[in-house]
């Protein structure tokens, strides 16, 4: 069976202990759980049934210790759903809903995995931080990559920065940006500068939901030189990684809180 590519230097045992502490959380719509609540509760929209939802998990947790590919992690997981009734587009209380499908499969996939080695990620950077205080945004420069997560392309800030409260990747469903630690010799080397983001994030209220009408703030950048910004994803403005080892459970809805706090 092929082996997915981990992300360089990045041993998946960090990324599994952050993965392995979420507890599950039934819900229905995307934004129920918000941003950094996510580092402790695993969620699926549409995803009501604990069952099905402990099924998905399995599988993500599976492709985060072994490393399978996507078309493994779809060929076990889809007959499975098919079975339990959580797939295509049923309609429910008049009105169709898209349950499972190929493409919200890759999501899922893609997305948790992004996200626990992200974790991972910047516990190893914070570990080494006074090695490697610099961190330099990076993407994956190609056609793929968004606008707004290009005008952030190499831009450096120390790792104490706040920018990296709100852009630490990932940005955006299916981001594929990362960070790279740097030390002084390195910035010399590359003639590179540290840039300072005081004064320079802000936020904007995006709407979430026609049908509710529901708004959230999304974390706003603005480049001092250019003047141009990078506006995040809606529910993107946190760094998981920060959240992940320092949790603060006043920030969350109360009945994510009870899930939380079951067993410890």
């Amino acid at each position: 069976m092929a082996k997915a590519t981990y992300p360089i230097n990045l041993p998946p045992k960090a990324a599994i202990e952050y993965f392995q502490k979420k507890k599950n959380a039934p819900s229905w719509n995307w934004y129920d759980t918000w941003q950094d609540a996510h580092v402790r509760a695993f969620v699926v929209a549409k995803v009501t049934k604990l069952d099905i939802l402990k099924d998905i998990r399995g599988m993500v947790e599976r492709s985060i210790k072994d490393g399978i590919t996507f078309h493994q992690f779809k060929k076990e997981l889809q007959p499975k759903l098919e079975k339990a009734g959580w797939w295509g587009k049923p309609t429910i209380q008049g009105k169709e809903v898209q349950l499972g499908s190929p493409q919200r499969l890759e999501t899922i996939y893609r997305t948790n995995l992004k996200v626990a080695y992200s974790v991972g990620r910047y516990k190893a950077m914070m570990d080494n931080k006074e090695n490697r205080p610099y961190w330099q945004y990076r993407t994956r420069e190609d056609p793929k990559v968004r606008e707004e997560h290009k005008l952030l392309d190499r831009k450096v800030f120390h790792c104490d920065d706040p920018f990296w409260d709100n852009f630490y990747p990932p940005n955006g469903w299916r981001c594929r940006c990362y960070v790279v630690a740097l030390k002084e010799s390195d910035l010399k080397k590359e003639g590179l500068s540290v840039e300072s983001s005081g004064g320079n994030i802000t936020s904007k209220n995006e709407l979430i939901s026609k049908k509710s009408g529901i708004e959230k703030q999304v974390a706003v950048y603005r480049d001092p030189v250019t003047g141009k910004k990078t506006i995040l994803t809606p529910g993107w403005s946190y760094n998981p990684g920060e959240a992940s080892w320092k949790p603060d459970l006043k920030k969350y809805p109360n009945e994510l809180r009870i899930w939380f706090n079951k067993d410890g």
